[in-house]
Parts: structure tokens; C-alpha cells; sequence
């Protein structure tokens, strides 16, 4: 974490209550996915909060699961390095984030990249990654690695087409709203 002491009164409050947001379990799911969808070149993360928090932070591991995500030559991430320099680091995580955004995720859906690198909402980052393998398994284009099952199922879209009688049809019936004309009446 940067510079910063312990919080207090409603800051320590409000910061027990986002780690509580924090499910281990998920982050089994992500670590497995994350280890299927990159391959061998990534090292499996300590377990834990802290662990994968480490293991996330210098963004190279997200750079690569946003690549693997994408046909190859079309690298959303083209220059992925390992750096111990802070700016680095978080200059990957935003360009990881950016190419999420660009592949589909909802900017209401993204983490901030202080969310990750100072390690303070690691929840956001888990509903982010969790979206994004929802998103992968939705686009059914091959390139998604690992149980599809591992991800909640994003609603497509159910187009309805009525013919004009139809339609017609719908005009003659009085909906439940409008009331009856039977019974007691208001």
C-alpha cells in the first residue's frame, strides 16, 4: 500500500465493509480461469486476499488475459512488461482496463486502478474480472479457455417479430389494469 497509516472512525468503517464484499471463493474461480486462459507462462498466485492482490498488481498477468482473449495479431496490450517502477505498474493496469472497455465491459463495470494497486476495493476488481469472463463466454468465439460454467450467463437479446393481425389483436383486449366490468366497481 502507499504512505498511509492506519484509518479510523467512518473511513475504518466504511473500508471493513468493502473488504467484507471480498469472496474467496471467487477468487479460486479467477485464479483458475486466469491460469487456464494465459497458459504456463503465469505463475499461480499465494493464496489469499494479499496474494492475489501481489500477484494482479504489476498488471502483466491482466495484460495477458485480455491478449489471450483476442485473435492472435489483434494484441489489444502490445508491449507487456514486468517493472518494479509504481508508474509502470499502474501504467499496465489502465491499459488493461482500457482494452476491457473496448471489449465489451461496461465502464460502470470497471475498477479504478488504485482500486488494485493500493489494494483497497479488491472486491471491484473481482465483479470486473468476473463481467469479463462472462463476456468471453457470451461471445462464443473459441477463444474463451477454461468451464464456462465457472461464469453467470449474460441475457441475450430476444427479438420478437408479431405479424399486423397480431398486433390488431392486442388493440381489442382490455388489460387487467383498466378493470373489469364485473363485479363491485371503485
Amino acid at each position: 500500500m502507499a504512505n498511509r497509516g492506519p484509518s479510523y472512525g467512518l473511513s475504518r468503517e466504511v473500508q471493513q465493509k468493502i473488504d467484507r464484499q471480498y469472496d474467496p471463493e471467487l477468487e479460486q474461480i479467477l485464479v483458475r480461469w486466469i491460469l487456464a486462459q494465459c497458459g504456463g507462462d503465469v505463475a499461480q498466485p499465494a493464496p489469499g486476499r494479499d496474494g492475489f492482490q501481489q500477484w494482479l498488481k504489476d498488471g502483466t498477468v491482466l495484460c495477458r488475459l485480455i491478449n489471450s482473449l483476442h485473435p492472435r495479431g489483434q494484441s489489444p496490450v502490445a508491449k507487456i512488461q514486468a517493472s518494479a517502477m509504481a508508474f509502470k505498474q499502474m501504467e499496465q493496469i489502465s491499459q488493461f482496463l482500457q482494452a476491457a472497455e473496448r471489449y465489451g465491459i461496461a465502464a460502470t463495470d470497471i475498477f479504478q486502478t488504485v482500486d488494485l494497486w493500493e489494494g483497497k476495493n479488491m472486491a471491484c476488481v473481482q465483479r470486473t474480472l468476473m463481467n469479463l469472463g462472462s463476456l468471453a463466454v457470451a461471445k462464443g468465439d473459441g477463444l474463451f479457455l477454461g468451464d464456462p460454467n465457472w461464469f453467470p450467463k449474460k441475457s441475450q437479446e430476444n427479438r420478437r417479430v408479431f405479424s399486423e393481425d397480431k398486433l390488431k389483436e392486442g388493440q381489442s383486449v382490455i388489460g387487467l389494469q383498466m378493470g373489469t366490468n364485473r363485479g363491485a366497481s371503485q
